[in-house]
């Protein structure tokens, strides 16, 4: 009695060739990707919420191209932000702080005038 090989072989591919999950990534970043939606609830053809979803995935210099740099602003993501934010208010409180000290020292000068 001959034996049969009942192994399974997984036939080669025929197609084109695939890429790597990281060709598609770098792919992706290099170019950008837009990914739009909306979603609406109507009751009794009211709307009554309506929201937009906008998702935009790329490298930061693609993002930068496109002008979208709000991370570099924003308090909470930039250390940066955050700093010149606070010397922005520290700036104002002081501002505030001599011109109360003016006013009193203007009201003092008439007082004893």
């Amino acid at each position: 009695m001959t034996e049969l090989d009942t192994r399974w072989e997984r036939p080669e591919p025929t197609g084109p060739a695939t890429s790597n999950l990281a060709d598609i990534l770098e792919r992706v970043l290099d170019k950008g990707i837009v990914i739009a939606g909306d979603i609406k609830i109507d009751l009794l053809d009211i709307e009554l919420l309506t929201i937009r979803l906008r998702l935009f995935v790329s490298s930061v210099d693609t993002a930068r191209k496109a002008g979208i740099d709000w991370w570099e602003t924003d308090p909470a993501l930039s250390s940066r932000a955050a700093h010149d934010a606070l010397a922005a208010e520290n700036a104002q409180l002081r501002e505030r702080l001599r011109a109360i000290e003016s006013a009193e020292s203007n009201g003092a000068d008439r007082s004893t005038a």
